[in-house]
Formats: structure tokens, sequence, C-alpha cells
């Protein structure tokens, strides 16, 4: 898909707000007929614009208030050792997210935990053991100041 009208861009951001809303309340609000709305919807997930729906869960209610950026530095950037990397830090408890930088470090990796204490676990019994690993780099948030479930659309 290569470009985005303003209707395409009100019904991301309806549905970035609430994924959950219904066809004919989302038609309503960006003025179309429930069946023009529902094509369009399918159009965006059918071109991969819209990836998967997901419910945002606060982290505090499920016992993990804990947020902790890990920088990650590999013994080398051989791409056998890359793919070994990624596919292993898909297994670790709490990973929510883990991004291949330019920079300093070789990946970037949030974490959910309880506490400070298990971080720790996840640390040795986890992160230390990834392959290529030669340097960890733990920083915890102290609170989120902000953070978006969807991208905001010009």
């Amino acid at each position: 898909m290569s470009q985005l009208d303003d209707t395409d861009r009100a019904i991301l951001a309806a549905l970035g707000a609430d994924g959950r809303v219904s066809n004919v309340a989302l038609a309503a609000k960006v003025h179309l007929s429930p069946s023009a709305c529902l094509r369009r919807v399918r159009r965006l997930e059918e071109s991969g614009v819209i990836e998967r729906y997901a419910a945002v869960i606060a982290p505090e209610k499920i016992g993990k208030p804990t947020s902790v950026f890990v920088d990650i530095s590999l013994s080398s950037q051989r791409e056998e050792l890359l793919d070994a990397f990624e596919a292993a830090v898909t297994d670790v408890p709490g990973v929510m997210s883990c991004h291949l930088m330019a920079g300093d470090a070789d990946y970037v990796v949030q974490i959910l935990c309880a506490d400070v204490e298990d971080y720790e676990r996840i640390h040795r019994h986890h992160l230390s053991r990834l392959p290529g690993v030669t340097r960890l780099q733990s920083s915890f948030a102290l609170r989120t100041v902000c953070s978006k479930p969807a991208y905001e659309l010009e």
C-alpha cells in the first residue's frame, strides 16, 4: 500500500485509540458507510498497514511494574551469531522488545519484571547465557513519562 489518504489515517487513528471499536461506530467516526469502512479496514489489514490487534496491559496490574532497558554487546557481527542471538532472545522471560542498534550496543532489549531480584534472576539465568553476549548494561526506568499504543498519523 503506497499512499494513505485522510480517511485511512482517520481509521488508523480511531483503531489506535480503541482497537475494539465496532465497525458501525468506526464508520460513523470516519464518515463512511459501514460496508465502505469495513472494506477499507480489510484493505489496511491485508496490505500489512495494520499488523495485528492487541490489548494494552498495565504492567503493574500483573505484577511486572519494573521496566529495564538492557544494552547488549556481542562478540562479533557475524550473521550466524546475530541470527542465533535473535532466535534465543525471544524466549527470555519478560522481553517486551528487542532492537538491533547502530552505535555502542548491538541490541537494546526492554524487559518487564517484578522487581530488582526478578531482574537479577533473568540476567543471571537468561541474558548472560544468550549466544555471543560479551557485555550487558542495564538501566532501570524510574517511571514511564509516555507510552503510545499507536503512531500519530499526520
